[in-house]
This record gives C-alpha cells, sequence and structure tokens, in this order.
C-alpha cells in the first residue's frame, strides 16, 4: 500500500511552557472580557444563532487589544512555521501572516456546523477551557464528496482511513491544519463553557 495524498493536521501544545497555567488563566479571563463587553459580536451571535460569543465577526485586532493575545500569536507564528515546514510549502519572498484571530465561547449545548476557512492557508484553534463533555473537534475526509457508491468503513478502520475524525482537546492544545479542510464543533454535552481562540494564516 502507497499511502498518497494525505491530510496532514498539526497537533502540539502550549501547557509544558513555563508558568503555563498563569497564561491560560490570563487567556480565559481576557476571553470572558471581550464576551462581556463586545455588544456587537453579543448582536452578531444573536442574529446568527451563535450559541453562546464570538468575536469572528466584529473585532480583528485581539493582538494589539491585550497583550496576552499578543504573546499568544508570538507562539502561534512559531508553530505556524513548523507546521508549514513539514507541509513542504514555498513560500519564496513571501510569509505566513497571521490574519485573524478570534475567541469562542461555546455554552452547554451549543455547536458550530460543518465550515471551511476560505481565504487562507493554515487556519486552527489553541483551546483554552474543555471541561468534562466539552466537544471535540471533527475532521472531515476532503474525499468525501467524491465517494459515491463506496461502502462505509469497519469499525475498527485505522484513523487514516475513517470518513470522519475526532480530535478531543486539552487546555493549551494547538491543532492546525490546512484552510480547506472542513470541521465542525458538535454540541458542547459539557455543563460550563467551552472557551477556543482560533485563527487564520495567510500567505502574504
Amino acid at each position: 500500500m502507497r499511502q498518497l495524498f494525505p491530510t496532514p493536521v498539526y497537533e502540539s501544545s502550549l501547557s509544558t511552557d513555563r508558568s503555563f497555567e498563569n497564561f491560560r488563566s490570563e487567556l480565559e479571563a481576557a476571553c470572558h472580557m471581550l464576551g462581556d463587553e463586545d455588544t456587537a459580536g453579543r448582536a452578531w451571535c444573536r442574529a446568527n444563532g451563535y450559541g453562546g460569543y464570538t468575536s469572528y465577526a466584529s473585532l480583528d485586532d485581539l493582538p494589539t487589544r491585550a497583550s496576552v493575545f499578543g504573546e499568544l500569536k508570538t507562539k502561534l507564528d512559531r508553530h505556524a512555521r513548523t507546521f508549514a515546514q513539514e507541509l513542504a510549502f514555498d513560500l519564496g519572498r513571501g510569509r505566513l501572516k497571521l490574519d485573524s484571530l478570534w475567541v469562542n465561547i461555546l455554552k452547554p449545548g451549543a455547536a458550530h456546523s460543518g465550515h471551511i476557512h476560505p481565504h487562507s492557508v493554515i487556519s486552527g484553534t489553541v483551546y483554552v477551557a474543555t471541561p468534562i463533555g466539552a466537544s471535540a473537534l471533527k475532521l472531515e475526509d476532503p474525499r468525501l464528496p467524491l465517494m459515491m457508491a463506496a461502502p462505509p468503513r469497519r469499525a475498527d478502520a485505522a484513523e487514516a482511513t475513517r470518513n470522519f475524525v475526532y480530535l478531543t482537546p486539552r487546555p493549551g492544545t494547538v491543532l492546525m491544519w490546512e484552510s480547506w479542510l472542513r470541521h465542525e464543533v458538535p454540541a458542547n454535552r459539557a455543563r460550563t463553557d467551552r472557551i477556543s481562540i482560533s485563527f487564520n494564516y495567510g500567505w502574504r
């Protein structure tokens, strides 16, 4: 067997950093601060049926708005460079640039339907609070629409052959993937908020 056309997903963690718990707590406080103060963001969430709060459509300056987000950007930049090297990207005179960074506070019972991130190269999420029962990240095989009459996979199928893969993050987990990869967040079964910070990198 030759494994061709893989779908790489990058996984690392910030939890090994010194003072991680202080950093994580500061991130969580900053996320809640935005949720309390961002009236435009809350209005967008109500209008679009988002079960909780996201700054996706309202704030585009998080790294300069609070120093903890600036520190997070520095950490993510290093991971994005590592992932780009593993992907064998030839960036030429360009570079990967963090185009957007936004907060997600998913309430119990809320979900985020399947989507991709257009106009980006690498997308991902860093996890701040993942209480017991919090949603996994569901990744979809990009070939799925082309499979037509293919039979289903066995329950014991290897991860690389499944149609869907569920990744269960912990606080500090960093996940990155190429932005064309369709993904979703199933309903949050935890009793408290699932908090994450998502991002996109473009080639500039």
